[in-house]
């Protein structure tokens, strides 16, 4: 007998439709697994005959044959396995067949029937729902873990119904017991989260150019890195900022949910309503810097999408991590490319890097001797290159404080305060770019730039000085605009005028070494 069962493999964050295609036929006892399927796929033989003989069904001893459709399309992990398991269990009459119709069945089972989660279930139940409102399939309910049911349920208005084991699913199917449609209310979640304390600012004592910094790129979106002597706070002042950004959007935390949810992040709560922090060694690889894997799995620049990448001694990173950052920094994606098939994962992140100014950190220390050489300076500075400081907005100088500095300065304004501004200044850069798809300053074209940032004479005349004498690049006058748009959005500015300018010069201070 032939039975045909729905699922869906998860490539990048797609999914797309498989059906899953089984034969029970006389014959040798045999299981034959075809359909381009990876080793991980081809072991679910083990697992699904181990499933139905625990789970009190009788698994056939005959010649069966499952085919996965389309043959060309790459199969991996272990969410087939239901669906196979259904499809036997369908064949050989044990469930109705007609009970199948407009379902698709994803899970890995255990050896005693149980159905457990898989990586990726939202972003294959975002999938369906994006097929179903297109007309391109009509499924009707999605079947998976128990676990897995509460983060497929957030992308709302696709039955989602989670199973604990076979037996539960194969009563189900027979109409013998009701199992509801989980429904979760993302909106709720999000305004129901109490505020987890963080790093405050005000623990901060001095720095207030440094603050100012790190406000301007919260406010826009900027890239930043922060240039200082060992000791004066750098990583300090980096690991505060999640406590000036804004909130996330129910859009936001649905779209960073989904990639945690690939990656296998999301242990307890189904929604993620926090902007990622994500602070890679300076030992990672390209691959996971960018992503990658035989199947491309999400990096760190994916798996910040929506919050920071911060990345502490920047220059310790090999070469080639810190040159791949350039098209995801320029694109706001992350392209994989292997023989098999092109993968894209979504990375607008804010990139904040910290660095010495050399190998000893203490190159213009006013109270250390600096111990490097000439070349050793040269050589440091080098092995981050002028195209991907070309990208990073703001060159923030982060000094030794004296003593005095640190006596007066009792406490510093609080994360709370500064957070308000910001969210003033992202608020009007919704208003601006309304119904264009961007969301802050650091996202513009150059084409936009034309359009949302126009110059008076004065603040063209101070951009051409300064384009001419630090040799500045067309890209860092593009940032040098988009900074310059920020800063009149926290003082409520409707245009962008010289002093704003002038400002953002004042942060592409290491252009002037390449």
């Amino acid at each position: 007998m032939l039975s045909k069962v729905a699922t869906c493999a998860l490539i990048g964050v797609e999914g797309y439709p498989v059906l899953v295609e089984t034969d029970v036929t006389g014959g040798l006892p045999n299981f034959h697994l075809v359909g381009l399927a990876a080793t991980s796929v081809k072991e679910a033989r083990e697992r699904v005959r181990a499933a139905i003989k625990n789970s009190g069904f009788q698994f056939p001893g005959r010649r069966i044959t499952v085919n996965l459709a389309p043959a060309d399309l790459r199969k991996d992990g272990t969410a087939f396995d239901l669906a196979i398991a259904a499809g036997i269990l369908a064949a050989t009459g044990q469930i109705p067949a007609a009970a199948l119709k407009d379902k698709v069945f994803v899970g890995e089972l255990s050896l005693d029937g149980e159905i457990r989660d898989i990586p990726g279930a939202m972003a294959l139940a975002a999938s369906l729902k994006e097929r179903r409102e297109n007309g391109k399939n009509s499924f009707n309910e999605l079947i998976l873990s128990g676990g897995n049911a509460l983060e497929a349920a957030l992308v709302g208005d696709l039955p989602i119904k989670g199973m604990a084991n076979l037996q539960e699913l194969a009563a189900y199917l027979k109409g013998e017991v009701v199992v509801r449609a989980v429904k979760v209310d993302a909106e709720k979640i999000l305004q129901g989260e109490e505020e987890q304390e963080q790093p405050d600012f005000k623990d901060v004592k001095g720095q207030n150019a440094a603050k100012r910094a790190l406000e301007i790129g919260a406010a826009g979106g900027h890239n930043l890195i922060l240039t200082g002597p060992p000791g004066t706070g750098k990583t300090m002042l980096a690991r505060r900022i999640p406590s000036i950004l804004p909130s996330m959007t129910l859009k936001e935390c649905l779209e960073v949910t989904k990639i945690h949810s690939i990656a296998g992040l999301l242990k307890e709560k189904p929604l993620v309503i926090k902007r990622p922090f994500r602070t890679p060694h300076h030992s990672a690889t390209p691959a996971g810097i960018l992503g990658g894997g035989r199947i491309p799995r999400p990096g760190e620049v994916s798996l910040a999408h929506h919050g920071v990448l911060f990345m502490d001694e920047f220059p310790e990173y090999p070469r080639e991590v810190l040159e791949s950052l350039r098209q995801p920094l320029e694109d706001g994606e992350v392209v994989i490319t292997r023989a098999e098939m092109t993968v894209r994962y979504p990375a607008a992140f804010m990139l904040v890097a910290s660095q010495n100014p050399c190998y000893c950190g203490y190159y213009m220390h006013p109270r250390r001797a600096c111990t490097c050489t000439e070349a050793q300076i040269r050589r440091y500075r080098q092995k981050s290159s002028g195209p991907l400081m070309d990208r990073i907005d703001l060159h923030v100088e982060v000094p030794s404080l004296l003593y005095h500095e640190l006596e007066k300065e009792k406490e510093g304004e609080a994360s709370a305060c500064i957070r308000k501004r910001v969210e003033r200044a992202r608020s009007v850069q919704r208003k601006r770019y309304k119904d264009t798809g961007i969301v802050c300053n650091a996202a513009l074209s150059s084409r936009q730039l034309r359009v949302y940032c126009p110059l008076n004479a004065e603040s063209k005349s101070l951009l051409r000085r300064a384009f001419d004498s630090f040799a500045l690049s067309i890209r860092a006058h593009d940032r040098i605009i988009k900074v310059a748009r920020t800063i009149a959005d926290l003082e409520g500015a409707k245009k962008i005028d010289a002093p704003h300018i002038a400002e953002a010069i004042q942060y592409r201070s290491l252009d002037r070494q390449f």
